[in-house]
């Protein structure tokens, strides 16, 4: 019988996953089906109801329901729990275990599809919501120099900080939050945008010396050219937009569904090929 996957949001009928899914299951040969879910505001954990009563197996959770669904699953993993924030359930013996797997998506691209070490390096971290507390400790385990958190609105970037101090997943020394007007003067081997501000085409004011030779620079929107990609390749960074991400964690969650790995650099080069 073929098992059914989807992934639930408002708004959903731009997302990938469904393509990015088949394809994984055309490689893999698993026979699944995955669909995409509308979902009212209100009808979250309604909607997450409905698709398991009905025989799913798990699901995907994007904007706006993913701190939601890290409050309805019974268990949590530790990049869950760490994040606040659920991205991917699984439906298994009666219980709904909750993963999130954005940023060991975000350290698989820039380590393994975009050939950039993490070890070792200076990392300024841009915005302190939710995409940023999804992706900050697997940075941290890599054993990155130091991060420093930037945000408008220091106190929130500061209780990014915090949260992953109190739940012991940082060393002391490793991560500082800061105010943007603080960074004249530093240089930094990887900038990471994690702020929505590309998407109405608009970034945050960065002096123009931040890039260190051969940095990084990584929007995680991706199917536009950002003003942040914009003025990172004007000051001679290394531009990506996030599309290997959202791949590459799509594959963590096949993977938790599935047991089985997918090729996932087929998979980014297909949606490119798509997108050009």
């Amino acid at each position: 019988m073929t098992d059914s996957y989807a992934v639930i949001g408002n708004p959903v009928a731009h997302s990938k996953s469904p393509q990015i899914h088949a394809e994984f299951a055309r490689q893999t040969a698993q026979d699944i089906v995955y669909t995409a879910i509308f979902c009212e505001i209100d009808a979250f954990q309604a909607t997450v109801a409905r698709f398991r009563e009905a025989g799913g197996k798990g699901v995907n959770v994007t904007l706006p329901f993913k701190h939601e669904a890290w409050n309805i699953v019974n268990h949590l993993d530790r990049r869950a729990i760490d994040a606040n924030a659920v991205n991917t359930i699984e439906f298994k013996d009666g219980q709904m275990a909750g993963y999130n797997t954005d940023g060991i998506g975000l350290v698989r691209d820039i380590k393994d599809n975009l050939q950039c070490f993490i070890k070792g390096r200076r990392i300024l971290l841009m915005g302190a919501g939710g995409a940023a507390y999804g992706v900050l400790n697997p940075l941290l385990e890599e054993q990155p120099e130091h991060v420093v958190i930037v945000n408008r609105t220091l106190e929130k970037a500061q209780q990014l900080t915090a949260h992953f101090e109190k739940n012991g997943g940082v060393a002391t020394g490793s991560i500082s939050a800061r105010p943007y007007g603080s960074l004249g003067g530093e240089r930094f081997d990887i900038v990471i945008n994690a702020t929505s501000a590309g998407l109405v085409g608009a970034m945050p004011a960065l002096p123009n010396d931040m890039f260190a030779p051969g940095a990084l620079a990584y929007d995680m929107v991706y199917g536009t050219t950002t003003p942040f990609m914009q003025f990172a390749q004007a000051h001679g960074a290394k531009v990506a937009d996030g599309l290997g991400m959202l791949v590459e964690q799509a594959a963590e969650s096949f993977y938790i569904w599935r047991k089985v790995r997918p090729q996932t650099a087929l998979v980014i080069t297909l949606l490119r090929g798509a997108a050009g």
